[in-house]
């Protein structure tokens, strides 16, 4: 299951085939059109280079509270007040939108700018840390990959952030060190 967050999060991307590229997507107009468009949100694109900036410390300091939760740690009071110091830089209003009977309560921003797209991302991070779910975020146990992903497997054992990627690679590369290995015994 992607979220908001996760998928922000997932913009320091690693080539998972252990090319060692590595691409910092916040910079990529194409990446910050197509991240707007799918969650809906709206923000100046080209992001300015002050803006890159504080996206990329939101980026680290929230991929950092993700792991350090992954690993079992609980929030502590100053990660707390973080989240609610991103979370203050989100307006918005709400709409009742929709028509006769199928009306519903839409919540818009009012701004559109990186700030209110932090704000939505923290928000997004902070309802994971409410439902109780810090147990069903992971890292990608590719190493090359280092993506960060939710768990939503009934018994919470996920490894990798794909099966049919990072999950057959590392099958495969361990099938081929088991088999360097009993040639190496057979030799030896």
């Amino acid at each position: 299951m992607e979220s908001l967050w996760t998928d922000f999060v997932n913009s320091d991307y690693h080539d998972w085939r252990g090319s060692g590229r590595s691409e910092n997507r916040l910079v990529l107009s194409s990446w910050q059109h197509a991240f707007l468009g799918k969650w809906c949100l709206s923000a100046p694109i080209p992001a300015l280079e002050d803006d890159i900036r504080v996206l990329e410390q939101f980026r680290g300091r929230l991929q950092q509270l993700a792991a350090d939760l992954s690993e079992g740690g609980a929030m502590a009071q100053a990660d707390r007040d973080w989240l609610n110091a991103a979370m203050s830089g989100g307006l918005i209003t709400r709409q009742l939108a929709g028509e006769g009977s199928e009306l519903h309560l839409s919540m818009v921003p009012a701004k559109q700018e990186w700030t209110q797209v932090m704000a939505e991302v923290a928000a997004d991070f902070a309802g994971t840390v409410i439902e109780g779910e810090t147990v069903r975020i992971r890292f990608c146990e590719n190493s090359d990959c280092r993506w960060v992903f939710y768990d939503d497997t009934r018994n919470r054992t996920k490894r990798y952030c794909d099966d049919k990627m990072c999950g057959n690679l590392m099958k495969v590369r361990r099938f081929r060190a088991k088999k360097k290995a009993e040639a190496i015994k057979d030799n030896g």
